[in-house]
């Protein structure tokens, strides 16, 4: 089986590009509200480009020290090394290197910014929940997040939000005195509109794209993950433990918890009320669903509560 077969039927690829057009809109929209030069607007690119290639290029450095994991060694950690070693040699890829962060918070991510350079981590907590079927739904959905290379998608996504942020953060202070009304001679009321809307919504509007955008990477690598193992009734299962575990023992949220948030396979903070909007994760439900879903396209007849091994790995 081809681990770089999509499920087409949501059609992510498309919302991913369409999310990206949107991004570029609220950036041209901004500037031309505010009468902005080509100048400025290419330094705040620059700045955005900048900053994000960093982050990007040392992602799995600053990802596991964010975490404060360790790498592990086979001898340490067999069965993930079996797991891990069986999915990447299916799909035809480099052995990542294999982490464990000291949390009971159960969660797991993948971070590198290509195949050769790729890290899969998984926390104390996940290790002492699941069985090694539900492991593997799991770190097939992680090891397609680093195939499909989410790792620069989110990066420009990031740089983007971050042009997007600068702009309007930026316009406090040096205002919309170049407006267009301005130079037309009128009142600067539009210059004065474009600033209020840029400081106040603009950086919304880029954290509500960015968040789009990652959750139409996690239904994706939900799907191609599942391919890959051939069982999304596992991931699906690993899920419904993961959500519970994350809820009633969240992770402490620090700087590098929540810079390392979005990447995890599951909202690692319990969410509650407005703050589900900015989530970087689709509802848990909704991706069980399209699990359940698709593990029935897959067998061709129904899919009664699975089973599983009360085995658990320490």
């Amino acid at each position: 089986m081809d681990a770089k077969v999509r499920v087409h039927g949501h059609f992510n690829g498309l919302k991913t590009t369409l999310l990206f057009a949107l991004m570029w809109a609220v950036i041209m929209l901004i500037w031309w509200a505010t009468g902005g030069t080509r100048q400025t607007l290419g330094i705040y690119i620059v700045i955005g480009l900048a900053t994000t290639f960093f982050s990007y290029w040392f992602s799995d450095k600053l990802a596991i020290a964010s975490m404060g994991a360790r790498e592990v060694s086979e001898a340490e950690a067999p069965e993930i090394y079996q797991i891990v070693r069986e999915l990447s040699a299916k799909a035809g890829k480099p052995m990542p290197r294999i982490y464990i962060a000291p949390t009971m918070s159960p969660n797991a991510f993948a971070t590198g910014r290509n195949e050769r350079h790729a890290a899969v981590c998984c926390t104390q907590g996940i290790l002492q929940i699941l069985n090694a079927r539900e492991l593997r739904g799991v770190l097939g959905h992680e090891l397609m997040h680093v195939y499909n290379h989410d790792i620069l998608t989110s990066a420009i996504a990031s740089a983007m939000a971050t042009v997007i942020t600068y702009l309007g953060y930026s316009l406090m202070y040096i205002g919309g005195g170049n407006s267009r009304d301005d130079r037309d001679g009128g009142s600067g009321g539009l210059g004065l509109v474009g600033v209020l809307l840029s400081v106040i919504l603009a950086p919304i509007a880029a954290s509500l794209i960015q968040m789009a955008i990652s959750r139409t990477r996690e239904y994706d690598a939900d799907e191609d993950g599942s391919l890959l193992t051939g069982d999304p009734e596992a991931l699906a299962s690993a899920l419904n433990k993961i959500s519970y575990g994350a809820q009633t023992t969240p992770m402490r949220k620090t700087a590098g918890t929540q810079s390392v948030s979005a990447m995890m396979i599951a909202n690692p903070f319990s969410a509650a009320g407005f703050s589900k909007l900015f989530s970087t994760h689709p509802p848990t439900d909704q991706r069980i669903a399209r699990l359940m879903e698709m593990a029935r396209e897959m067998n061709g007849t129904p899919v009664s509560a699975p089973t599983y091994s009360t085995r658990v790995l320490r």
